[in-house]
């Protein structure tokens, strides 16, 4: 297969990228063996269809694994390139048993949910879950947690080839966050450190809800989603069907625990624990977690709302916590939480939590960035003179960063405005489109008015919810991995 050339003979190495993609596939195609083998365990009435999407995926990906590029090098395009390339190959294919097994979506829907899933967004096209199959059920929370830390970060973890090709430029691609610090001298090893931390607390986070009323699928199914930050549900009435103040807390410690950078809690882990306490973004993180929960509790005093002790510890401290990690799970009554709590709430949602974490967002590092910029602004107002820097953990911060950061809260606002208002030309309220745009990029799935706020999208017009799509993948990926592709300047040397 030829290489695709540029102007002045610069070239992309596609061999290689349809390589690694077909590694991936077959990667996904693997992880479909587990509800495969969960609707044998319960008898569903056919798994065929359910084998016949992973025999294609898995076919499609060995064929592509056979192409032998005649260099395995790639640089930062085919990093970009492949990263965006690949969350959408993937859905393609991670869509299939939603067309063919148990839901029947059609094409639109069906992308709708898988993207929705890989991206962590929780936004969902199935008006009801009774008589969805568990292995469905099963396979929407596997795509969570595979794109709660990344695809491609796990790739790196079980493919160390690609550690000398490319490795790190697929790991700036993908991985959030302003700056990405490696944790080990090989991209693989970090890639691995930062899985292990994550699959671990996913073991655990099962291990305690399945000590609660929930019997071992929905712990499973509920583990996944809830370290992925992804928020979907195993039922219509979400976490009320146990009303259990065990399970909400466990499920608040964890949202937030997927809220917090990773690689701290690595470092932490393996006996660094100082970095934690250094670290400015996990103070302010704890901060806005302790003033929204304070906010919320007081609107809830007032609006009349308090019907026992839950309804001011608990509740609010896991609304909180579920919208500002971009979980996106909501109380069944949170509509009536009133207007304070709708403001809060859509403050939560664009700002997230910590970068490098599985929130989505644009991050608090970026916001702690932005107002310390702004804040020396103003001083050199009054002072022209001074030379003034911007400091992160006791470090200054290169002017070159700042600059990324405010063209990356630019650009976020942007594709809202962009977003919502070609939602409302596609037959959204003004209200639904924004807000709609916002949750997309947020990667926090909720929905208001038609959408609704446990984040139905069924009715939505199939334009929007390719939009909504597309958005959905700019918010994980952080605008520039995706958009940069659409630029001239990425096409010539």
């Amino acid at each position: 297969m030829a290489q695709i050339y540029l102007k002045h003979k610069a070239y992309i190495n596609l061999p290689m990228i349809l390589r690694v993609v077909g590694l991936l596939l077959v990667i996904e195609a693997a992880f479909m063996v587990i509800p495969c083998l969960t609707a044998l365990y319960v008898e569903e009435e056919s798994v065929w269809p359910f084998l016949i999407c992973l025999g294609i995926t898995g076919g499609c990906g060995a064929l592509m694994t056979l192409l032998r590029p005649k260099s395995r090098d790639m640089g930062k395009k085919e990093a970009i390139l492949l990263t965006g390339f690949t969350w959408v190959v993937l859905s393609l294919f991670g869509m299939l048993p939603f067309m063919f097994y148990g839901t029947h979506l059609s094409i639109t829907d069906a992308f709708f949910e898988t993207m929705s899933g890989f991206t962590t967004t929780g936004a969902s096209v199935l008006n009801t879950l009774v008589d969805v199959p568990k292995s469905i059920l099963l396979w929407r929370c596997i795509i969570q947690w595979i794109g709660g830390l990344g695809i491609i970060l796990f790739t790196l973890a079980v493919v160390p080839m690609l550690n000398y090709s490319g490795g790190m430029q697929l790991f700036n691609a993908e991985v959030t966050g302003i700056t990405h610090d490696k944790l080990r001298p090989q991209v693989s090893y970090t890639a691995k450190g930062l899985w292990g931390v994550y699959a671990i607390f996913t073991g655990i986070l099962i291990v305690l809800l399945a000590f609660s009323k929930m019997d071992f699928f929905d712990a499973l199914c509920y583990g996944l989603s809830t370290m992925s930050t992804g928020g979907f549900s195993n039922s219509d009435m979400s976490l009320s069907d146990w009303n259990s103040i065990y399970i909400k807390t466990v499920m608040t410690i964890f949202m937030f625990i997927g809220g917090v950078n990773f690689a701290l809690i690595y470092n932490a882990a393996i006996g660094k624990p100082k970095m934690l306490l250094k670290n400015t973004t996990l103070r302010v993180y704890l901060w806005l977690i302790a003033g929204c929960y304070v906010v919320l509790t007081i609107n809830v005093v007032f609006s009349g709302l308090v019907e026992n002790v839950e309804d001011l510890t608990i509740d609010p401290l896991f609304q909180t916590i579920s919208i500002l990690s971009s979980t996106g799970i909501v109380e069944p009554d949170f509509s009536e939480w009133g207007s304070v709590a709708t403001v809060v709430m859509v403050v939560m949602m664009f700002m997230g939590a910590c970068a490098g974490s599985t929130s989505g967002g644009a991050k608090i590092d970026r916001f702690i960035l932005l107002f310390k910029f702004l804040k020396n602004e103003f001083y050199k107002m009054m002072h022209p003179n001074a030379v003034t820097t911007v400091s992160m953990n006791g470090k200054g911060t290169a002017t070159a960063i700042v600059q990324k950061t405010l063209a990356f809260l630019i650009l976020y606002i942007l594709v809202i405005l962009f977003g919502g208002m070609a939602l409302c030309l596609m037959g959204l309220e003004v209200r639904d489109g924004f807000f709609c745009a916002l949750s997309a990029i947020s990667n926090t799935g909720l929905g208001t008015s038609s959408t609704g706020l446990a984040g139905n999208y069924a009715a939505v017009p199939d334009g929007a919810k390719w939009l909504l799509s597309f958005i959905m993948l700019v918010g994980r990926l952080e605008i520039f991995t995706v958009l940069l592709v659409f630029t001239p300047a990425f096409w010539k040397r």
